[in-house]
């Protein structure tokens, strides 16, 4: 392992361990390395773009805090956003909910109505004629996933926006793999059903 200025292909863990042992820059390069996508994550998860920087700062804070009691065993990633679920579920849970839109679309999966779920939520970056539609689109989305349940939209958004694979899902969780699964499966349901609705479309 180098000993010097942390370097872009350093592994998370190795950057942990680095500012374990006190090496300058190596938890500055991890917020770096992870910030914008917690920030997706959580901003979608809260729906609004406030409290997500605040989850963000807690979450690195607890990350700042905890790091010493961290499992060598495990990846990084799936602890930091354990953190950052559980730190979102405190927010919601301790707050009146509020209908702030302030979510970003992107991926998934599942088919409604001949499209694919992906291809509903994603934001390829249409030309500027299909902007209004798109915008209108992306505002049901937003509008769906804000509505479900916790435990789904959990799932739905690491699942389908952050990509992570079942197991790594199940670790954040803290949920069985076949849980994860039958969520997944019922998020993906439970939206397509509310897409339907809200579009009018019966089949």
């Amino acid at each position: 392992m180098h000993t010097g200025e942390p370097r872009p292909g350093d592994s998370d863990e190795d950057l942990l361990r680095d500012f374990l042992a006190g090496k300058a820059g190596a938890f500055e390069a991890l917020v770096h390395r992870y910030a914008g996508e917690l920030y997706a994550f959580v901003a979608r998860f809260v729906s609004s773009d406030a409290a997500a920087e605040d989850v963000v700062q807690e979450t690195f804070i607890q990350v700042h805090q905890s790091a010493g009691g961290f499992d060598r065993q495990r990846r990084f990633k799936p602890w930091l956003f354990t953190i950052a679920a559980n730190k979102a579920r405190d927010h919601l849970r301790g707050r009146v909910r509020k209908r702030e839109r302030s979510m970003d679309a992107a991926g998934g999966a599942g088919q409604i109505e001949g499209q694919s779920l992906l291809e509903v939520l994603s934001d390829p970056g249409e030309d500027p004629g299909a902007a209004l539609e798109r915008d209108e689109q992306r505002e049901l989305v937003r509008g769906i996933i804000d509505e479900m349940p916790e435990h789904l939209r959990e799932v739905l958004l690491l699942g389908y926006y952050q990509r992570f694979p079942y197991k790594d899902i199940a670790d954040i969780l803290g949920v069985p793999l076949g849980t994860v699964k039958s969520r997944l499966h019922a998020a993906v349901t439970h939206f397509a059903a509310a897409y339907r609705r809200r579009t009018g479309r019966t089949t």
